[in-house]
């Protein structure tokens, strides 16, 4: 588990850009990471005003962000940066609002050098928000 500061020291993020509150679960390979959707976020003043909706490309941040975590805390990869190099077969199937708790999950499935690909989703209540493939690679 990571708390907010462990997630601060690994990602560069702050807010309002930081999407990952708290850390639930790591091994290796895999973490789990939630995002509480508040009304107070600075995006749904303009995202929709009369009914508030969380954008689907920082519903894909806070994935990237998740894996990012992940890698990042690593001890080898201290103080390194990750650069996203693409997204493939992202789909949205629900819409995240106010008062939401994204549970965000990333698995690395496939590390080549210094390029990683990463299959994550997003859920609301057990109920698939958000999926995608991102590619990303491990800078000095």
């Amino acid at each position: 588990m990571m708390d907010i500061r462990d997630i601060q020291d690994a990602l560069p993020h702050r807010y309002p850009m930081l999407l990952v509150d708290r850390v639930l679960e790591v091994t290796e390979d895999t973490i789990v990471a939630l995002k509480n959707v508040t009304i107070n976020e600075p995006f749904f003043s303009g995202h929709f005003p009369s009914y508030p909706v969380m954008p689907g490309v920082l519903i894909m941040e806070a994935l990237a962000q998740t894996a990012g975590a992940l890698e990042l805390s690593k001890p080898e990869n201290k103080g390194k940066l990750v650069f996203y190099a693409g997204m493939d077969k992202v789909k949205f199937k629900k819409q995240v609002v106010p008062g939401d708790q994204l549970i965000m999950t990333a698995r690395f499935v496939k590390r080549r050098g210094r390029i990683a690909v990463v299959e994550a989703k997003a859920e609301v209540d057990g109920v698939l928000a958000a999926s995608g493939i991102l590619t990303f690679a491990l800078g000095e």
